[in-house]
């Protein structure tokens, strides 16, 4: 009993670190930059495909029934690397298309429309990343290195992607409360005014849309290796709102904020209908989860639109204020 416990936790645990970087990704891009970006699962999708393909070695010889671009064979963390470029290199190629001379309400309903567009494609697809049935057997980082149990690898799976969130956090916490944070702050409230004082408001929504992809991208990556396989499925647009919620909840453009709302959206609230009993016809208990997702959206927009933690004030440093004077 206690070890079923303890494997089920250190679960909860690493899709706790993978939404955490999801929600950071998303906090980032929106809560300081105002980039509603629908598309957001398109960059994590791509980082799961690429760094399962130069996982599973040739689509040949053993992965004959599968089919894939990329086929290679490399040594850990080269996988999470190439996930996270790759998320970095389509949200630059996306962007190109989506962030320039185009409304903020505008790029929110292009970035869904691609979203929706990748999903149709990747599914038609069969020699992308072998269609609907996706990849599968994905091996774990240097499991049979480390030689542990299922129990003991998975905790320390759980560690390593709390580590990976943890550089993520301080990184980005320390990118927000830069000058180039609060630029990204100016261009989000008065973006006529920040182009008035001579901000490049193209080249900031790229970097904090490209900075966004590479860390969507390392999120799929470390989700794929612990889970081993990706298809579609995996990825509705549907995904996305979970995330969206998660910030709201917790406090958009306050990343302690977006751990709570990570933690009490796609872990507590979704797990919770897990533990009911059945009711009404087969299905009907797993459907609630979507039902409880809308109905939190909506009260935090009604009744808590800040969130639990609000933004908190970006103060200048003193010398700064002093110079100004």
């Amino acid at each position: 009993m206690l070890s079923s416990w303890s494997f089920y936790i250190s679960t909860l645990v690493v899709y706790f670190g993978v939404d955490a970087l999801s929600g950071i990704s998303l906090n980032l891009q929106y809560g300081y930059a105002g980039v509603v970006n629908f598309g957001f699962i398109v960059f994590q999708a791509v980082g799961a495909y690429v760094a399962a393909a130069v996982t599973l070695g040739p689509s040949g010889g053993v992965s004959a029934f599968q089919h894939y671009v990329f086929g290679a064979s490399l040594p850990f963390p080269l996988p999470l690397v190439l996930a996270t470029a790759a998320g970095a290199v389509l949200a630059a190629f996306v962007g190109l298309f989506s962030l320039r001379r185009i409304r903020r309400d505008y790029q929110a309903a292009v970035l869904l429309v691609v979203s929706l567009i990748a999903f149709q494609v990747v599914e038609a697809d069969v020699p992308l990343f072998n269609g609907s049935n996706g990849l599968v057997g994905v091996p774990r980082p240097l499991q049979s290195v480390l030689g542990l149990s299922l129990q003991g690898y998975q905790w320390v799976y759980a560690g390593w992607v709390m580590v990976l969130c943890a550089v993520v956090y301080v990184l980005v916490r320390w990118l927000s409360r830069s000058t180039w944070g609060r630029a990204l702050r100016a261009m989000r409230d008065q973006e006529d005014a920040a182009a008035g004082i001579g901000l490049n408001i193209t080249a900031l929504r790229m970097q904090v849309f490209i900075l966004g992809g590479a860390i969507a991208g390392l999120s799929g990556g470390l989700l794929v290796e612990f889970i081993g396989a990706w298809s579609p499925d995996a990825w509705t647009y549907a995904e996305t709102f979970v995330i969206f919620t998660a910030i709201f909840v917790g406090g958009v453009s306050n990343y302690r904020g977006v751990l709570l709302g990570v933690l009490l959206v796609p872990i507590v609230f979704l797990q919770v209908p897990q533990f009911l009993p059945q009711i009404g016809y087969p299905g009907l208990t797993d459907s609630l989860q979507w039902m409880i997702i809308g109905l939190v959206w909506m009260l935090c927009l009604l009744w808590r639109p800040q969130g639990i933690l609000p933004e908190r004030r970006n103060l200048a440093p003193a010398y700064l204020t002093a110079e100004s004077a």
